[in-house]
């Protein structure tokens, strides 16, 4: 089997910790060979690692998607509001692409890039990796089996975990909806994108209510500083007291914070950057806007109803779940990977314990690597679980959730599609 190559656009957490690994593990089957990451230790680092010559390490995609085509794929791994430029034009060069989650914080951008990838006739997977859960896929299988009769409700939670939130929403890169993506695209997108996908029918009506609450100056203790270091008078008692929850956490989780806070991952390193870096800032004193809890209530077209809860107030991550039918029930449980299926007629219930050791989502990032490889090989000629037309669906379910909550009504998903094609078609 041919070997596939691939460049790496944005050299982050995602790009070189989550989905590069998968080189070095199956070597015959991915190679990288050239990598664009603003950021020189980590481009540096990156190029070190996978072996990738100095001819084929650049400060920027331009820079890489100027050069004539030198690999079969792109994987871009960079912030979200730069997602849709990278890959519309790797799509014209005839690159395969493999598009971090959200497509991008543009509803019509998402449709545009959709729209590409048909015409160009490339693959366009994105990174919706709870497809790919064998957690998930059992679920999945459940349903489609009819284990619980006919599907009727599902009631979903997104447990963010307390830590999680200030990192990447108080003090991280997703803070602020308008440089990054609103809270239910740069976070649950993946929800919405799953939820659409075990229904499996057309999401009809949306509505949603949600704001930020805790994390804002009025929340702040008496005496609070600006910054965890300048003599916080709760240090002890605050869950959010930054060197506490990068230098004393001890999990694989606590690891990739490490590396994203500091490029220097010792402790010293780390207490430096929490010095005078963004991740050093006092949670009640930031510049952040997004939301902190939300709930989303969905309507699909033979009436099956979900409600959606996306908090950040858990102790525990990960995300639970209950799917209502009429011949029985399904209890599940990511971040414990248990799922209690319950029948109406014998009034049992069988337990499924599923493998706890998959690293990455589930192992959900390993397994989309190895998908999206398949769909390079076979030149775009075979489908996968989350092409483009099916991520665009997830992708305006979230946005007209966002927009239901922020002008308080309830959106029909088939008039915000035919709003977007209208918008689409007198640009063109």
């Amino acid at each position: 089997m041919k070997t596939i190559t691939v460049a790496l656009i944005g050299a982050g957490q995602r790009g070189a910790g989550a989905y590069a690994p998968y080189a070095i593990n199956f070597p015959e089957d991915l190679r990288f060979v050239a990598v664009a990451e603003g950021d020189p230790e980590r481009r540096e680092r990156f190029a070190q690692s996978y072996g990738i010559t100095d001819s084929n390490t650049f400060d920027d995609w331009e820079e890489l998607l100027a050069r004539p085509k030198l690999a079969d794929a792109v994987l871009i791994c960079t912030q979200d509001k730069m997602h849709f430029e990278p890959t519309v034009r790797a799509l014209k060069k005839g690159y395969h692409v493999l598009l971090e989650k959200p497509m991008s914080p543009d509803p019509l951008e998402c449709f545009i890039m959709g729209e590409y990838a048909e015409k160009y006739g490339r693959v366009l997977s994105v990174c919706h990796v709870l497809r790919y859960t064998d957690f998930f896929a059992t679920i999945k299988q459940l349903v489609s089996d009819g284990r619980i009769g006919k599907l009727v409700s599902i009631q979903h939670t997104e447990n963010v975990e307390h830590r999680h939130q200030a990192h990447s929403f108080v003090r991280g890169n997703w803070s602020k909806a308008e440089v990054s993506s609103p809270m239910i695209l740069a976070k649950s997108c993946h929800d919405m994108d799953i939820l659409q996908w075990l229904v499996d029918e057309e999401c009809v009506n949306v509505s949603s209510f949600g704001s930020l609450t805790h994390f804002r100056k009025e929340s702040a203790p008496e005496g609070a500083p600006k910054r965890c270091l300048d003599g916080c008078p709760v240090q002890d008692t605050c869950p959010y007291y930054a060197p506490r929850m990068y230098l004393e956490r001890d999990d694989w989780v606590g690891a990739v914070l490490r590396a994203v806070v500091s490029n220097d991952t010792s402790d010293e390193g780390v207490l430096s950057s929490l010095k005078d870096g963004p991740y050093g800032r006092c949670v009640y004193h930031c510049d952040n806007d997004v939301v902190d809890h939300q709930v989303v209530n969905l309507e699909f077209e033979s009436g099956v109803t979900v409600a959606f809860t996306m908090s950040a107030f858990t102790f525990e991550g990960g995300r639970s779940v209950k799917l209502m039918g009429t011949h029985g029930q399904i209890r599940a449980d990511m971040d414990k990977n248990i799922i209690d299926v319950t029948s109406f007629v014998t009034r049992e219930t069988e337990t499924i314990h599923l493998a706890t050791d998959a690293a990455g989502h589930g192992g959900g990032d390993t397994n989309i690597m190895r998908d999206f490889i398949r769909l390079v090989r076979s030149d775009g000629q075979e489908k996968g679980l989350t092409g483009a037309k099916a991520s665009v669906q997830s992708h305006l379910i979230a946005f007209a959730a966002e927009k239901s909550r922020l002008e308080k009504r309830v959106v029909s998903i088939r008039e915000y599609v035919e709003d977007l094609k209208a918008e689409f078609t007198s640009g063109t």
